[in-house]
């Protein structure tokens, strides 16, 4: 069987969703390329000649053949051409679905299903059901932003200057030194190192909660404390710890090792425990280019999007009333979805148009 369009599988569903999706498929259809027999065409340039599908060796198709009636609902025709254009827009796999005449008998079946429910639709007025017109509306903004943005920007438009300025001026993201992270043990004095040390190395510094228990009875940093002793990630060239303390973190062969006692050199003694390591890390620029072209792109969109909405809003004649806005009452009772849970979030409107 043909697959039905989302819209006409919601149409089938209860008489609320079907006036609904019905108005929207009224409007839709406005755009979809069907003919009305009722309008006049003289405003429409002729439709050029197209080559036939079976490939560019075969003969074009003139613009009559392509308007030749295939049905009519009504005051909708729909035509040789619209049919044949929504065959080709999909996949390979999909097209190779409508080689026989039967197959093509079902699509057209669905085609008209699709025209006769929109045209019920607008028959009760669902074009102008509010929510249909949101809808409608959001399909606009859609199809105006892609319009505006898809020609002028696109990943091709990003020089190759961008990419390597980016690549050099974030170099700490695509270059990075081996890290380990440990947790320390900080007391003032070497004797209670070395006996902290003895009790960590063995069952009872074992586990990473093990040493937690350690570090709360015998840490007397207050900051590292509050963390269980965590020092979080540092490579070899940090600054934030004694040298001697990078040091001897960086010795530990094997993650979950605790050290002997090591002197920090400023009047402390730490006992550390390595609780993990990360691998050195180089990706060249043109390993980098395909994500920082992606990136710049669509930083590129949403700049190009953001300068349009702005045009149109200083263009516009806009009026805000803060005072009625403040009136506004929010319902903060959960959405039910009818089986007892919370249901999704309500759309507000249109929404902001995306690139």
């Amino acid at each position: 069987m043909v697959p039905e369009p989302t819209v006409i599988a919601r149409v089938l569903a209860p008489l609320g969703a079907l006036v609904l999706h019905g108005a929207l498929l009224a409007l839709v259809a406005l755009g979809a390329g069907c003919q009305h027999d009722g309008s006049p065409t003289g405003d429409r340039p002729p439709e050029p000649a197209r080559a036939a599908p079976g490939g560019p060796g075969g003969p074009a198709q003139s613009s009559e053949e392509l308007r030749t009636p295939l049905a009519r609902i009504g005051d909708v025709t729909i035509t040789l051409g619209e049919f044949q254009e929504r065959v080709n827009r999909q996949s390979p796999y999909i097209r190779a679905r409508y080689t026989s005449l039967e197959q093509k008998k079902e699509l057209l079946d669905s085609m008209i299903r699709f025209e006769v429910l929109a045209k019920e639709a607008a028959r009760r007025g669902l074009d102008k059901d509010p929510e249909v017109v949101r809808t409608m509306k959001q399909v606009m903004i859609q199809r105006l932003m892609r319009d505006e943005l898809d020609a002028k920007i696109t990943a091709d438009t990003v020089a190759d200057a961008e990419l390597r300025a980016y690549y050099d001026a974030n170099l700490a993201d695509y270059v990075k030194a081996e890290e380990v992270r440990a947790s320390a043990i900080i007391v003032k004095n070497r004797a209670q190192a070395q006996r902290v040390a003895n009790e960590a190395r063995g069952e009872a510094g074992k586990t990473n909660k093990g040493f937690r228990d350690l570090v709360n009875r015998y840490s007397q940093d207050e900051d590292t404390k509050l963390r269980g002793g965590d020092l979080r990630y540092f490579d070899a060239a940090t600054k934030e710890l004694p040298a001697p303390v990078v040091q001897a973190a960086f010795a530990l062969p094997q993650l979950g090792d605790v050290s002997m006692a090591v002197d920090a050199g400023n009047g402390t003694w730490y006992v550390l425990k390595q609780t993990g390591r990360r691998r050195s890390m180089t990706k060249s620029f043109e390993d980098a280019t395909p994500a920082i072209r992606n990136k710049l792109f669509r930083d590129k969109r949403l700049a190009a999007q953001k300068d349009f909405v702005d045009k149109l809003r200083q263009a516009a004649t806009i009026e805000v009333n803060d005072a009625n806005l403040a009136k506004v009452r929010i319902d903060m009772s959960a959405v039910d979805d009818g089986r007892g849970h919370d249901g999704p979030p309500v759309p507000l409107g249109a929404g902001a148009p995306t690139p």
